[in-house]
Parts: C-alpha cells; sequence; structure tokens
C-alpha cells in the first residue's frame, strides 16, 4: 500500500471519528442555544459585537454544550442501551468508547474554560456553576418530573450569559429573556418525552409525560409555551425594541401553533421535523428580528 493511499486512509478515518463524535452530541442541535447567547450579548452591546467577542462566545457555548451532551450520554449508556429508540447511538454501538466521550469532556471543559477567562471577569468566576448546572440535567430525570425545566434552565441561561460575556454584570432585560428560553426548551422537551413513555414507566425514569399521560404533558407543554411567548414580548417591551422585534414575535407565535400541528398526542412520528427544523427557526427569528431591530433603533 503506497504512503499516499495510507495517508488518505488515516484522513479519512479521523473525519469519520470527528463525524461520529459530532453526530453522538448533536452538535447540529447547538443552533438551538447559541443565537439565544449573541441576543444577549447583541442587547447588552446595543448593536454590533467585535470579531474577538464574538469567537469566545462561540468557543464557550460550544464547548459547554458538548460538556453537557457528553456527560448525558455517558451517564445514560445504561438507559440508551435499553430503549429501542436511542439503541443506535455511538456509545452504545461501540463506535465511540467511553474513554474517548470523557477525554472529549475534559477537552471541551478546558475550551469552555478559556473562553470564559477571555470575556469578562463575571463570565470566568459563574462558569463553574453554570457548567454544573449543566451536567446536573442529566441526572435529574431519576429522581423528578421536573427534569424538563432543569433542562430549560440550562439552556434558558445562554441569553444571560451572553449579557454577561459584554456587560460583566446582571440586569432585568437578559434574565427575562433567559425565562423566556427556559419555557420553551422545558415546553418543548415535555413533547419530545412523549415518546418513551412507556420506556421510563418501566425504568422509574421521571418525565411529565410518564406521570400525567401525553394528553395532559401537551397541555402542560401548550402553557409553557404560552409563558415563554409572553416573556420573549416582555423583553422586547423591556429592551424597548421596535416593531421588526415584536414581527419576529408574531413569526414565532405561528411556528409555535404549526409545531403543534405537525404532532399530536395521537401522532409523534413527525417529532424531528418539529424538534429540529421548527426550533432552529424560532432561534434564528429572534435572533434576527432583535438583531435587525437594534440596528434600525441605533
Amino acid at each position: 500500500m503506497s504512503e499516499t493511499l495510507r495517508s488518505r486512509q488515516g484522513i479519512k478515518g479521523i473525519s469519520g471519528k470527528i463525524t461520529t463524535f459530532l453526530d453522538m452530541i448533536k452538535f447540529q442541535h447547538t443552533i438551538f442555544a447559541l443565537p439565544f447567547a449573541y441576543v444577549g450579548a447583541f442587547l447588552a452591546a446595543r448593536g454590533f459585537l467585535s470579531l474577538k467577542v464574538c469567537l469566545w462566545i462561540l468557543l464557550a457555548m460550544a464547548g459547554a454544550r458538548t460538556v453537557a451532551m457528553g456527560v448525558n450520554r455517558i451517564v445514560d449508556f445504561t438507559f440508551d442501551a435499553e430503549n429501542p429508540r436511542t439503541q443506535d447511538r455511538p456509545l452504545v454501538t461501540g463506535t465511540i468508547k467511553k474513554a474517548e466521550a470523557w477525554a472529549m469532556v475534559v477537552v471541551a471543559g478546558i475550551v469552555y474554560f478559556v473562553a470564559c477567562y477571555n470575556l469578562t471577569p463575571l463570565a470566568f468566576k459563574l462558569s463553574a456553576p453554570i457548567l454544573a448546572i449543566l451536567v446536573f440535567y442529566s441526572y435529574t430525570k431519576r429522581f423528578t418530573y421536573l427534569c424538563h425545566l432543569f433542562l430549560g434552565l440550562g439552556i434558558g441561561i445562554t441569553p444571560t450569559a451572553g449579557w454577561i460575556a459584554v456587560q460583566n454584570s446582571i440586569t432585568f432585560v437578559p434574565i427575562l429573556l433567559s425565562l423566556g428560553v427556559m419555557f420553551w426548551i422545558a415546553g418543548f422537551d415535555i413533547l419530545y418525552a412523549c415518546q418513551d413513555v412507556e420506556f421510563d414507566r418501566k425504568r422509574g425514569l421521571h418525565s411529565i409525560p410518564a406521570k400525567v399521560g401525553v394528553r395532559k404533558a401537551f397541555r402542560i407543554s401548550a402553557l409553557f409555551h404560552l409563558i415563554a411567548f409572553f416573556a420573549f414580548m416582555a423583553t422586547g417591551l423591556a429592551a424597548g425594541l421596535n416593531w421588526i422585534y415584536f414581527l419576529g414575535m408574531a413569526a414565532t407565535f405561528i411556528l409555535l401553533m404549526i409545531q403543534r400541528r405537525i404532532i399530536t398526542p395521537d401522532d409523534l412520528s413527525r417529532m424531528n421535523i418539529a424538534f429540529f427544523r421548527m426550533n432552529a427557526a424560532i432561534s434564528i427569528i429572534l435572533f434576527a428580528s432583535t438583531s435587525f431591530s437594534l440596528m434600525l433603533s441605533g
């Protein structure tokens, strides 16, 4: 075998491994949380950010999410191996070894702390507690059906974290936005958990659908999304944003309604479409409407 061929195969193998790692932590879903971090940062700056700050926020977000998802996959290994829906995950199939997953978590953690250090003193001071919240979520389904709110809190922190990365302080506006994100994510996580009701009950895992049933869970999810929508609206008012932001909120409301047409208590088959496409669209719309509102009012 020629050196060139061996080199190509080696590169292909490394590329495939990286792709598998990214698939394990669903790296593409970072798009849900990252725009909210930038929304918080843009609101704090009342406009554009330097490329340097944008880069460090990106690295902090990617690092934190990789740690959280990596730990989640490791600690849930036994459940994932038993659940038919998750039996094809890389750790379960053996494509990724646990030692490799832990190594990824350590590297991502270092990237996260370095990024926070290069943002603001308060960002670095709060970096460990924030990461602890993200990691703690993975254990909550073992003892509380409110685990969805813990996930919402973990992702909902991002707008406030983005604000801190710029202002080195905390005020009411980013907290209000974080509250909206928390209930938005928790509301959808309730819907997502409807897929595992029988498995969760069998294994003694906690979730709102497992506790109250799918139909009542849909109603609770709708209430959470309504709270989220009003929190988003209140954020725009508190931040003094203009009509562009509220136009984006109208689009967000429509998407939330469409989401509930795509999936129903009797048909969860299109969950992935509702989860990825709709939620990605909502986060991007909020980012875009906030950014353009600030640009035109600035």
